[in-house]
């Protein structure tokens, strides 16, 4: 066993291992996967000098209770996350998009996300992680990637390969804003739906059930119409996809989305509200605003210019 490893005291909802997914494997029923949060993942690496594509844990309202064994190391947590840092002399609240150093002993208690879903912990080096099709992603469902495709469990030994032992202290100043209106594109089965049913669906709120995880988010409010058939042939999906399911409710394609699915779709949420959209907690209310694809590609460059200024300040 490594000498530098956390024990897992609390693994907490939702914690698995994430990177940027896997590409190009739609084609055989695999799909994305990787962190629900993009733009929160790549801050976190930065932050402790990290490659973009390093293994981190995604955590989900309740996060890990994690104690650290091994020589002095560096972390970072993104999102919005309340956490402290235990040593044996004292205790401090931590603070997102800063990093701080820990030494044998010391502990990491991430008790909830405030008012989100999803939050994000790199350290300066790298979990020793196993990769499947060119990633640690971990996809409980399908029980693929790292970890034997599971969460993390309490009493869990998370070994860490290497140590990046250049620490600079690193903070940025950055605000998780909310979203009030999700924007998105015509569906390719968006004629399916009634008049009064695409009226409704852009003009009425719908509330985030429950019933959602990083497979997809249900939603829950008027019912929507189609006038054409409720079930069609399977055809293949994408991440961000609205589907409208049997009993008139709209279901939004998430990360470890299925790849090919029977109901038809009404929209497609726009690739630069989707770190925002996946971090709507249940209970949240929405609505949707339709725009043109040009529109749609115009913002995504904004969104990805925005990213790399926060990089470049890191």
């Amino acid at each position: 066993m490594s000498n530098n490893y956390f024990e897992v005291i609390r693994s907490g909802i939702n914690t698995t291992f994430q990177d940027k997914g896997r590409p190009n494997l739609y084609h055989l029923g695999i799909p994305f996967s990787g962190a629900m949060d993009n733009r929160n993942y790549l801050l976190v690496n930065k932050l402790v000098a990290n490659d973009l594509n390093n293994p981190v844990l995604e955590f989900a309202y309740q996060g890990p209770h994690l104690k650290y064994i091994g020589e002095k190391i560096s972390f970072a947590i993104t999102g919005d996350v309340s956490f402290k840092i235990k040593s044996k002399t004292s205790e401090i609240d931590g603070n997102c998009y800063e990093t701080y150093e820990i030494n044998d002993g010391d502990e990491i208690d991430i008790f909830s996300t405030n008012k989100s879903v999803y939050g994000y912990l790199s350290l300066s080096g790298k979990f020793d992680v196993t990769y499947q099709w060119g990633s640690c992603s971990t996809n409980t469902k399908s029980k693929i990637g790292s970890n034997n495709g599971k969460k993390l469990q309490n009493q869990q030994i998370i070994e860490i390969s290497k140590i990046n032992k250049n620490f600079n202290k690193k903070r940025i100043n950055y605000v998780n804003t909310k979203i009030e209106k999700i924007r998105v594109i015509k569906g390719t089965n968006f004629d399916y739906f009634s008049e009064i049913a695409i009226n409704n669906f852009f003009k009425k709120e719908f509330k985030v059930s429950k019933l959602s995880d990083r497979m997809g988010m249900r939603l829950e409010g008027t019912q929507l119409e189609n006038i054409y058939n409720s079930n069609i042939k399977s055809e293949g999906l994408i991440k961000g996809v609205i589907q409208v399911t049997g009993d008139g409710n709209p279901i939004i394609m998430l990360s470890d989305h299925g790849t090919i699915g029977g109901y038809p779709k009404i929209a497609v949420t726009i690739s630069a509200d989707y770190d925002r959209l996946v971090q709507l907690p249940s209970g949240s209310k929405i609505k949707f605003q339709q725009i043109e694809l040009s529109d749609a590609e115009t913002l995504f460059k904004m969104y990805e210019m925005d990213t790399q200024n926060l990089l470049n300040q890191i």
